[in-house]
């Protein structure tokens, strides 16, 4: 005797209501509302790092691990931070970890050798205000104020692939400035110019 369920079609007929379904929550699982930044600090490596050399100062982090296995390091940020200071106040200003995560991403996006080469960190609301009195190009109310946006560049890779990677990411806004020679990053919302 045979048994009937091997016999039997494998197969099950689908309403059309549930294809709808399946398609519905598949387009769900696609445009998920999680931010990049958040998809970013769920995936990669165990530890993240940044290497900095502040154009103006001359001052130097090499490779400072500043989140590792899921926290952020608090003596690895005060370094960053002070690093990232207002140099023209000696202002320091706490510095988003989101756009810390964003310069790691570019980092490593770009399999960078050296370290970034940053123009502009934290901008006292005093430094802001003067920069704004002779550029055009300075926002009243600036991301660099908040702790929230950095100037930068990395020697030895062409601007435009800096820029390419952090757009490519999308985990916070872009400036691309060639004729300054460098690219701004920051937290905000995702877009360009």
């Amino acid at each position: 005797m045979q048994d009937k369920s091997i016999d039997a079609p494998m197969t099950q007929v689908l309403t059309r209501r549930q294809i709808l379904k399946v398609g519905l929550f598949a387009s769900v699982a696609c445009l998920s509302p999680l931010p990049a930044w958040a998809r970013f600090s769920l995936t990669g490596p165990s530890e993240r790092c940044l290497s900095l050399l502040n154009t103006h100062t001359g001052e130097r982090l090499k490779e400072v691990v500043y989140w590792e296995k899921g926290l952020y390091l608090p003596d690895a940020l005060h370094d960053i931070n002070y690093v990232l200071r207002d140099h023209r106040t000696d202002e320091i200003h706490k510095i988003d970890p989101k756009t810390l995560d964003l310069m790691a991403a570019i980092s490593r996006k770009l399999d960078a050798k050296r370290p970034f080469e940053i123009i502009s960190g934290y901008r006292s609301p005093q430094t802001n205000r003067y920069l704004r009195s002779i550029s055009n190009g300075v926002a009243k109310n600036s991301y660099h104020i908040q702790g929230k946006a950095v100037d930068l560049r990395l020697p030895g890779v062409p601007l435009r692939h800096v820029r390419k990677a952090a757009i490519d990411l999308r985990m916070g806004g872009v400036g691309y400035y060639p004729q300054s020679d460098f690219v701004h990053v920051d937290s905000g919302k995702v877009r360009q110019w």
